[in-house]
Formats: structure tokens, sequence, C-alpha cells
């Protein structure tokens, strides 16, 4: 395998594939510019070697091509600034312009091409299909996107550059056009970039040799988005602290009462699987006894705490409370591995973050006495930037589906197509 390090990029064209999916306010300006941050190193090491960057990339998932919403040019400002570099914009990722655009690039340049995803072909999921349309019309229309277009649309993609970098770990679990198919093209010139190998090295580390107690929080609303990780975690930590959402699903499980709290009825066999699964093989899971409980979902809700399993109709719950902080700190404090995916409660209203800043709080401090800490997850880096705490931990992964899937099945597509 290629590495970043040991390429000579001198006057070649560098197609990279970051991962600039954002978050936007209301007037189409960076909220959050950790994802692009994370990709300059690999971006200054192609241009200070002499060659020119193409930068690829999705953001959010439009439904029609193109929609200004989603647009990549909302973002130039905030690149050049990052970069300290002119970054020119394509206004597409096909057509002539963008081909000639590539063709024309000089060493020392930087393109930005349009959303990938304003076209099915990225992703390889067929559009305008009928609502009532049959499984047998679905799989047809996904099977001729992907024998005639999207072989096309990768073709074209890689026709504009010398050589591929793969340095968007966010999206490397899926076989995109752009994250997997597109290797294909560059046979000996396809490498990680800076992120993609510390993203990696970080999460092989973190699986095949972590000190013990090894303690993974998981968080986030639904036991159905997290089943599979938290079953491989089992196999692998010492203790899964469970917050969020999901906490009512197991409570309800059990027989308590949750109120209008989020919960998963369907999920419940589940959830009991879980628990007997971490019995067998000794892992605890540690859950908040009590719940922060509000009577509507909003900054100007009436709250109280309450039983996490015994919630009045009519109240959700929202965070964790006052015994569940201290249980989840304790905990936290006592481990040598941390890994945290998914907030404890509704971390984007601030009288319902108050859980969340104490697991951001107690990582920082067990990182301070020696524990190696991991975050990853969109919302859970969200969590310690709001803190202001993460300088505080030892790593801080940009992936979140892309991680649950490394630890669920060990490798990556968007990692395994760089291997091969």
């Amino acid at each position: 395998m290629v590495t970043i390090d040991n390429y000579d990029f001198k006057g070649k064209r560098a197609i990279i594939r970051v991962d600039f999916n954002v978050p936007l306010n209301d007037k189409g300006e960076v909220t959050d510019d950790t994802r692009i941050r994370a990709a300059l190193p690999t971006i200054k090491k192609v241009l200070a070697e002499g060659g020119s960057v193409i930068l690829m990339s999705h953001l959010g998932r439009p439904k029609k091509n193109p929609d200004p919403k989603f647009s990549l040019e909302q973002i130039v400002s905030t690149v050049e600034d990052r970069l300290g570099h002119k970054v020119a914009f394509a206004g597409d990722c096909m057509g002539a312009k963008a081909a000639e655009m590539a063709a024309a690039l000089k060493p020392g340049e930087v393109m930005l091409l349009e959303n990938l995803r304003f076209y099915a072909e990225e992703e390889g999921k067929p559009r305008g299909l009928a609502a009532d349309a049959s499984k047998e019309e679905k799989d047809a229309a996904k099977k001729a996107l992907k024998e005639g277009p999207q072989k096309e649309f990768v073709k074209k993609l890689a026709s504009y550059a010398d050589c591929y970098i793969n340095d968007a770990f966010g999206t490397a679990h899926r076989k995109h056009a752009s994250t997997y198919l597109i290797a294909e093209y560059f046979p000996n010139d396809k490498m990680f970039g800076y992120l993609m190998e510390k993203e990696v090295k970080a999460l092989a580390s973190l699986m095949e040799k972590p000190a013990h107690p090894f303690c993974a929080i998981i968080g986030g609303s639904k036991v159905s988005t997290k089943i599979g990780v938290i079953k491989s975690l089992i196999e692998k930590v010492d203790s899964i602290v469970i917050g969020g959402g999901m906490t009512y699903t197991f409570a309800a499980a059990q027989g308590g009462k949750v109120g209008n709290s989020i919960c998963e009825p369907d999920m419940f066999p589940v959830a009991l699987e879980i628990l007997q699964l971490a019995k067998e093989k000794g892992v605890e899971l540690v859950m908040s006894p009590d719940a922060l409980i509000a009577d509507d979902f909003s900054a100007a809700a009436n709250t109280k705490e309450a039983a996490a399993d015994n919630i009045p109709e009519g109240w959700e719950g929202v965070d964790i409370a006052a015994e569940g902080k201290k249980r989840f700190r304790e905990h936290i404090l006592g481990c040598k591995t941390i890994l945290w995916n998914g907030p404890v409660g509704v971390f984007e209203i601030d009288k319902f973050a108050t859980g969340s800043k104490e697991v951001a709080e107690a990582i920082a401090e067990a990182t301070k006495n020696g524990a190696y800490s991991l975050i990853g997850g969109g919302d859970s880096v969200a969590c310690v930037n709001k803190f202001g705490l993460a300088d505080q931990v030892s790593y801080i992964s940009t992936g979140g589906g892309a991680l649950l899937e490394y630890i669920e099945f060990g490798d990556l597509p968007g990692v395994a197509a760089i291997r091969k």
C-alpha cells in the first residue's frame, strides 16, 4: 500500500475524498469546522510537494440536482480561510467545466467539486421511482444504475486526476463511487490521507490492545441503531454505560413505566437479549437509576427528576439525573480505556445537557489521570466541543457510522479498497 509520505506528488493532480459534510446555519454558514480542519494536513502535504488538489465531498442528503441548500459553494470561503489558500469552485462534479478546470489545474492550485450526491450515481441509489414501486422494480433500477451510469460517473471522476487519496473516514463505511469504486482506477496510486491513517491506527489500537478496565459509553436515541455495535462490544469491553433514549427501551423491556419517553417496543426482545448476553459474558451494563424528565420537548418545558423506570404519563426522559451523574462519573474514573459514542441526554438544549457535560468532564479527568479516551460520532464530538473539552481527551474520531461499523466488523469498505 502506498502512503502519502512516500508518494511523489510533484506535477501530479490528486483527487482527495474529504468529508466536508459540515453543519450549516440558515444563512449557509459553517457552524462547526472540525471536519474541514481535520483534512488540512493532507491537502497541505500535496501542495507543499508540488502537486495540485481536487477536493470532492458530499453535503447532506439532497434529493434533487442541484439543490442550493446543499451546495458546497457555501463552504468555499471557510475552506479558503482555514487552508489559507484560494479554492476554485467547479459548480458541478460532472460536465465539461469540471473536466476543463481539472485539466488546467497547475501545481499549487486547489479546486472543489460540487456536491457528489447531486447525482444518484454517487450512492448507487436510483431516484424518481414511484412510491409504490415493487422490490423487483427497485432492484432492477439499482442494477441498471450500477451497470451503466454509475460506472461512467466513477470513470469520469477518476479521469480528473493522477492519484487518489481517501481522507474521509466518516464515509469509509459506504460502498459509494467516491469512497470505494474509484480506488480501482488507481491500482498503484491510491492511499490514505493523514486523517484516515490516523483514524485506522487509533481504532486498531483501541480494539486490539486496550488497557483494562475498558468501558464503552453508548448513547443515542434508539436501540435499533446500536444493536450490532453493543453486541460486538460485549465481546471486547469490561463494561458498557448506556444512556440517551435507549435507556427507556431497556427500562420498559423490564416492565418499567417510561411515560412519553422515546421507546421502541419492537426492540424489547433485543434489549432483554443484550442484558442476558452481558450477564453471560461478565460485562457490567451501567444505566442511570434516575432521569431528568420534561413535560415538553423544548427549552421552556417544566422539569423534575424521577426514577428512570417510573416516569409518569405526559412526561419524557431527556437526561440523566443526580444519581445517574454520580454513578456514571465514578464508573468512568475507574476505567483505563474509554470509548464514547452518543450523548446521554438532549444536549442541544442546555437545560438537558448537564448529564452529557458530566460524562465529558469525567472522561477528561480520567484522561488526565492516565486513561486513553476516544470520542466518536458527530453528537459526541459536538458535546466535547460545546463544553470546551476537545483538547482534554486522547483522540477525537471524525466518524460516526464508520466508527461503529469498524468496531462491529473490524474493517470498512473505504479502508479495504485502499489496501487492495
